[in-house]
């Protein structure tokens, strides 16, 4: 009974794992990692607010900050409040901050357009507290909102590593 347990086990979740390093993946953070290439090359447009101040700081800590600029990276940001909850006095008590952020990869040698994409995404807050409690809460959710959509940048950037020019 336990012999035929054990060999279950094997073929169910060891030979998978023995198999997984010969399908062709290797690790993007690895010695030899596509995402290496993105490492410290990407200089970001330069913030214009609040919001995009705090995009930026995200993607750079993700990306690092550029030592000798191969890539540049554009972003268009918006932002926008939506009500989702209002009492029967009309009062909201729940928002959310929905945010969309287009960008552009192009290589700073011959500016051509290496890839482009949008992320989007949002995150919500309460109303309900103090003023002093809810525009802190307003703006832990556009930080929330603002790492989120680096993440996704980030993501999407280190996905199409592979195909940027050496």
């Amino acid at each position: 009974m336990w012999l035929s347990d054990r060999r279950r086990f094997l073929k169910a979740v060891l030979l998978p794992a023995l198999l997984l390093p010969a399908c062709g993946f290797s690790p993007v953070y690895g010695p030899e990692g596509e995402a290496g290439k993105l490492q410290g090359t990407i200089e970001i447009d330069e913030p214009v607010d609040r919001d995009s101040y705090l995009l930026v700081q995200q993607l750079e800590n993700r990306l690092g900050r550029a030592v000798v600029p191969t890539y540049g990276l554009s972003l268009a940001l918006e932002v926008k409040p939506e009500r989702m909850a209002i009492n029967a006095t009309n009062i909201t008590t729940r928002f959310n901050v929905i945010g969309k952020a287009t960008y552009a990869l192009r290589d700073l040698g011959d500016g051509k357009v290496l890839q482009t994409g949008a992320v989007d995404s949002f995150t919500g807050y309460s109303a309900t507290g103090s003023t002093v409690a809810t525009q802190a809460a307003q703006r832990d959710a556009h930080e929330r909102l603002m790492t989120i959509l680096a993440d996704q940048i980030t993501t999407r950037l280190i996905a199409a590593a592979g195909e940027l020019p050496e």
